[in-house]
């Protein structure tokens, strides 16, 4: 089911921020994660800001590209599943194990 409510479409919030954690809760703060993306010089800011940004999708001094082996989706309210990489076959898989003893015969009538 679809929610009414969503926005779907590219859209971008500018927000003012003085801190680290304070530009995280804005962030975190919705009810979707689609994508998020980190701008900065800092690349051990970078790597902080990704872990903790509640998203599917993060990019870090780019925007919106997409490489077919790399799983893409949203974390809460944004989709359910994967699209693209082996995560995304998983939707079209079913799992099935079987074990087979090659090594005994059986005299079984046929």
């Amino acid at each position: 089911m679809t929610n009414p409510n969503k926005i779907f479409g590219p859209v971008i919030v500018a927000s003012e921020f003085h801190t680290e954690e304070e530009a995280l809760e804005l962030a975190n703060n919705t009810s979707y994660g689609l994508a998020a993306a980190v701008f900065t010089n800092d690349s051990r800011q970078a790597t902080r800001l990704a872990a903790e940004l509640d998203a599917g999708t993060v990019w870090v001094n780019q925007y919106a590209l997409l490489h077919a082996g790399v799983p893409f989706g949203g974390f809460k309210q944004s989709g359910i599943g994967r699209e693209l990489g082996t995560y995304g076959l998983e939707a079209y898989t079913q799992v099935k194990a079987v074990h087979h003893n090659l090594t005994q015969t059986m005299d079984w009538p046929v």
